[in-house]
């Protein structure tokens, strides 16, 4: 049926408990912009069903950009959205995500970490680099948090949850 695909994509953006017909001013931030990416991968602009369509769009032609997607969510989501951010990139988009989450950001292939405080003490680009580089920065407020991220200890025991 019509409905199987966009169902599917609510369950792997981690948005199955939503109800049909729910006003979306009850949706959070996060849910709103998990929303709007299903209707996108929903629309083919992720999988394009259609050939014409394939041969048509060159790839790395969508850019995505979410802020804080993962506000609110349990772990359990949140690897489920960074499962179709990984295939959205796999497919040749772009993907940028403003994000607090150690987790989600040590995902990232690439990282601008902004700072070195908040508000009007910060907006500079303290390093940019992969997780591993920026761990290593010894300027970025950010660096020993993700270094705890990365570390072997910390993926055995994610694994192992």
């Amino acid at each position: 049926p019509k409905i199987a695909r966009p169902l599917s994509l609510l369950n792997e953006t981690g948005l199955g408990y939503l109800k049909l017909g729910q006003p979306s001013p009850t949706l959070s931030g996060g849910e709103a912009q998990r929303l709007k990416l299903v209707t996108q991968l929903k629309r083919g602009v992720g999988r394009a069903e259609n050939e014409r369509i394939r041969k048509m769009r060159k790839p790395g032609s969508t850019l995505y950009l979410l802020e804080e997607p993962t506000i609110g969510l349990h772990m359990a989501d949140v690897d489920l959205l960074l499962k179709v951010l990984h295939r959205l990139v796999d497919e040749g988009n772009t993907v940028i995500v403003i994000e607090h989450n150690l987790s989600v950001i040590a995902e990232a292939d690439y990282i601008v970490d902004l700072g070195p405080e908040a508000g009007a003490d910060g907006g500079k680009v303290v390093v940019v680099g992969t997780p591993e580089q920026v761990a290593k920065s010894k300027t970025s407020r950010t660096a020993p948090f993700l270094r705890k991220v990365l570390s072997p200890a910390h993926t055995k025991k994610a694994q192992s949850s």
